[in-house]
């Protein structure tokens, strides 16, 4: 191959949570033709290929991956009018928020309220990433990707994606798709997209906020929230939120909102923060659930814990191991659910392990 292979190759430096075991097999992708070399070789062997990008939201198992990880480093991002938009096209490869920042500088709107987050470009497709108001859906005009079945390499529209919450058809067929390069549109000279209230009211003094100001208004909420990746925090090792905020149908919600007055949480059912999902549905925050359900910020199980700063981050603090995180996740979870009768599900991908995966099995 072009790139080397190495073997037993640390996992836990190249994600940001800092756990996790060792790969059996790892080698760089700088190009499209890295990555179709890297799952052949995988093929050939009979080894099961991963696909790496920033590590921002894996959870890597403690035994490690037992195969080729393939790791996305191909840089670039290109720029043309079409449509009556402008699309950048960005490898996999490239940092996100270099390119948001890059779009904002050219007064471009669609990705300022995603300032911040961690992670590569090819991986905001597999997740439907989104924050403050914005999802990658809503921009996104086409995905290049290899299909795994054949090597061929293809152009989906959107709709070919299935996009939707947190979701695509990328998470619900990782064995298939790899993600190569991401065009969005986006429109020049646009407003800030400013429809989430946290945001909205953050800037609200500002009668006229740009691009250039929204984004530094997101990064602020996110670093207050130890959001943003910053080696001087102590809540830096985490995935970010570590659970989706749940979408339940309307009735489930009254009878929650009902009950959370009940017990007193709220002065009324009505004070329960909810918001229209689609026909039928209700999104609440899972957040707000998790510390109504007993979880409190800054507590610790060992070398993992709960961030200070945000109900929804689980950190590890150094030493501790992806076992210890996973119990701890799954305490979260069955709080909410004992308290609410809503379960919680993960954000993050799962590498050579399980969400359910019992202590000390196959992590």
């Amino acid at each position: 191959m072009s790139s080397p292979v190495r073997d037993d190759v640390p996992l836990a430096p190249l994600t940001t949570l800092e756990l996790g075991g060792r790969a059996r097999h790892l080698v760089e992708a700088p190009t499209e033709q890295a990555v179709l070399e890297a799952l052949r070789w995988a093929q050939a062997r009979g080894v099961p290929a991963f696909i790496l990008g920033g590590g921002s939201n894996v959870v890597v198992g403690d035994r490690g991956f037992d195969g080729l990880v393939v790791r996305m480093t191909a840089r670039g991002r290109a720029f043309a009018t079409e449509g009556g938009e402008t699309r950048v096209t960005a490898a996999a490869g490239e940092p996100w928020d270099d390119l948001v920042a890059d779009t904002v500088a050219r007064g471009l709107a669609g990705l300022e309220c995603l300032s911040g987050i961690p992670g590569l470009a090819g991986a905001t497709p597999v997740q439907n990433v989104g924050a403050y108001g914005q999802e990658v859906a809503e921009t996104i005009r086409a995905v290049r990707v290899v299909d795994r079945r054949d090597g061929s390499i293809a152009e989906l529209a959107p709709e070919a994606c299935a996009f939707a919450y947190r979701d695509s058809a990328f998470r619900r067929a990782p064995e298939r798709w790899v993600v190569l390069a991401v065009t969005f549109g986006l429109r020049a000279g646009g407003a800030p997209t400013l429809r989430y209230r946290e945001l909205a009211d953050a800037l609200a003094g500002d009668a006229a906020p740009t691009l250039a100001t929204t984004r530094a208004t997101v990064l602020a909420l996110r670093r207050r929230k130890s959001m943003v990746i910053d080696a001087a925090d102590p809540n830096r090792r985490s995935v970010g939120s570590f659970f989706t905020n749940p979408i339940v149908a309307a009735d489930v919600a009254e009878r929650l909102a009902a009950r959370a007055a009940a017990l007193g949480l709220v002065p009324a059912a009505a004070d329960v923060p909810r918001w229209p999902a689609g026909p039928g549905r209700v999104k609440l925050s899972a957040g707000w659930l998790i510390e109504r359900a007993g979880i409190v910020k800054g507590q610790r199980a060992g070398a993992v814990g709960v961030s200070t700063r945000h109900a929804l981050a689980l950190v590890h603090h150094g030493g501790g191991t992806t076992a210890a995180l996973l119990a701890l996740a799954r305490t979260v979870r069955d709080a909410v659910a004992a308290r609410f009768g809503v379960t919680l599900a993960p954000e993050p991908i799962f590498v050579g392990t399980t969400w359910d995966a019992p202590a000390g099995d196959a992590t």
